[in-house]
């Protein structure tokens, strides 16, 4: 069989859970703060994968508005019970400090496409619930984590077990804790299964940094009690410190037409001394096998850069530039998210040819911000656009942007002094935890002053750990360059502004306005082109 590199899903793509119904395969991810919630990829052989649909698309299924960065949804679980999909999700309001406000919801479908039910809430005790089938009895079983506040130092109280009642829409009988981990703590993630009469049970533990791993379980009754694998974490880079998959944990299994069993499992790739994961937690797929009713990772418990999957993989795809139109007719491509709000008609519309964002709140805001992105896929590319903006002060302001989180982003802006002379400026953020400052490495009389009117081009490189901004005015063909070189590092994981194991995301890089005089001004983009640029060392290209 062909070998394939991993990840399989490279960029923000966390916390995958794996489903395959007939001969197709799905995996659903995380998408925290960006709206629509949940990504779903579809792939008929593990190594081709593409995205088919975002579920949560409505206000009633999900409002982000007001939820910090690296809240929203968390570790949803994708499951079939023959008849239809189910999903279950977190909605996270509250992650740091003692308490967490993590209210965990329901949603159905007879087909991956949709329609999606209006959710059903089940419980807020804890986040990462999954739903479980069981085979043999009909029953529905819902699964989660368990939160304790007043646990010191370490808050996860173990892994909770309750029958779901799907006429009632409620959870029913007693509930038990069924699974209090191992001593590297942190139990999460948890999924069940059924295979030769055993219940097992699969973990996440150690935290989603570098302590990171998948810890397995059995029993005979699914009310335990639960014998831990004999070599406890079946996967885990954490005691290998230079190999090129880290992070390596919060997993799901599949098993394919012709028995084999395949795990997917989150994964950073770190770049720099410094250990930063640009782009976030990924997903990658490990080979497995079973001996005396354990599962055993191939290779294992250290995660394999490359895999032996059905069918190789499209590089040429993985490649390939991204020109995107913002056609009405068409929509707003798939690859496009937002932040938070349900209501996206109040931050942007299509119209002739263009993507017109209307200003609101900062680029900071956890409410209702107008800013539209994808992720980045690749170590080192480009990215440019089109805006016509006809900013009035220092207030209103729009651009292209490198983005993580309110606490560290880049940010090319064209906008006005006061005394209504546009300019280009570049914003950026120090990454400082819990302040976040922002700091503005062109302003006057260092600006550039632009004409008040006429389209400006702009443009950013990221070359690894390198990032610049360019421009051009209108009618002007060449590019000049705009600002110093930043540290493009900064746009990752370990700079997200929160302590240890507190940012979860991957960067992004799009388009973003603001008005902070409240009226709303609408700048306009023509066009968006994404180009993944082979730089550096293989390690780091997929």
């Amino acid at each position: 069989m062909p070998q394939v590199r991993n990840p399989i899903l490279p960029g923000f793509n966390p916390d995958p859970s794996i489903l395959r119904v007939g001969d197709d395969y799905y995996i659903a991810t995380s998408t925290f703060e960006w709206y629509p919630g949940v990504q779903i990829h579809h792939s008929k052989d593990l190594a081709n994968w593409e995205l088919v649909t975002r579920p949560l698309t409505r206000k009633s299924q999900l409002d982000m508005r007001g939820d910090p960065d690296s809240c929203g949804i968390w570790a949803p679980c994708l499951t079939h019970d023959g008849e239809k999909f189910w999903l279950v999700y977190t909605d996270v309001k509250r992650k740091d400090g003692s308490f967490k406000d993590t209210h965990n919801y329901i949603v159905s479908a007879p087909a991956i496409e949709g329609p999606w039910s209006d959710p059903v809430y089940t419980n807020s005790s804890g986040f990462d619930p999954s739903l479980f089938h069981d085979p043999d009895t009909g029953k529905k079983w819902f699964v989660n984590m368990l939160w304790d506040h007043r646990r010191r130092p370490l808050l996860f109280a173990g892994i909770a077990l309750q029958e779901w009642d799907p006429v009632s829409g409620k959870l029913v009988g007693p509930r038990k804790n069924i699974y209090q981990g191992t001593e590297l703590a942190l139990v999460e993630g948890p999924h069940l299964y059924k295979r030769n009469g055993w219940y097992y049970l699969l973990t996440a533990e150690g935290g989603t940094g570098y302590d990171h791993a998948v810890t397995f379980a059995r029993s005979r009754d699914i009310w335990g009690p639960y014998e831990t694998h004999p070599d406890k974490h079946i996967l885990s880079s954490k005691d290998h410190p230079h190999a090129a998959l880290q992070r390596a944990g919060h997993g799901d299994i599949v098993d394919t037409p012709d028995g084999k069993t395949y795990l997917v499992h989150l994964t950073g790739r770190p770049t720099t001394q410094r250990r930063r994961c640009v782009l976030g937690r990924e997903t990658a797929i490990q080979e497995c096998f079973w001996k005396d009713d354990w599962l055993f990772v191939k290779g294992g418990p250290v995660p394999s850069l490359h895999v032996e999957l059905p069918a190789a993989r499209d590089e040429d795809r993985y490649w390939e530039t991204k020109k995107y139109s913002f056609d009405a007719g068409e929509g707003l491509h798939k690859d496009f998210q937002w932040l938070r709000t349900p209501e996206s008609e109040r931050i942007f519309n299509l119209d002739n040819n263009k993507l017109n964002l209307i200003g609101r709140e900062s680029i900071g805001s956890w409410f209702e911000q107008a800013l539209v992105a994808r992720r980045q896929e690749h170590f080192s590319y480009d990215a440019e656009t089109v805006i016509d903006f006809s900013p009035t002060d220092e207030r209103e302001f729009a651009g292209l942007t490198a983005y993580y989180c309110r606490y560290n982003f880049f940010y090319l802006i064209v906008s006005a002094h006061s005394d209504g002379q546009r300019e280009l400026l570049i914003m950026a953020s120090e990454a400082s935890w819990p302040v976040g400052n922002l700091v503005l490495p062109l302003s006057n009389p260092d600006s550039v002053v632009i004409p008040n009117e006429g389209k400006v081009r702009l443009k950013v490189t990221v070359r690894g750990k390198e990032l610049q901004f360019w421009y051009a005015l209108e009618g002007e063909q060449e590019l000049k360059k705009i600002g110093p070189v930043f540290d493009a590092s900064i746009v990752s994981d370990e700079c997200g502004g929160h302590q240890a194991h507190g940012s979860f995301t991957g960067a992004f890089v799009g388009v973003a306005a603001s008005d902070l005089n409240g009226t709303g001004r609408v700048a306009s983009f023509e066009g968006f082109v994404y180009t993944p640029v082979k730089h550096g060392s293989d390690r780091y290209e997929v």
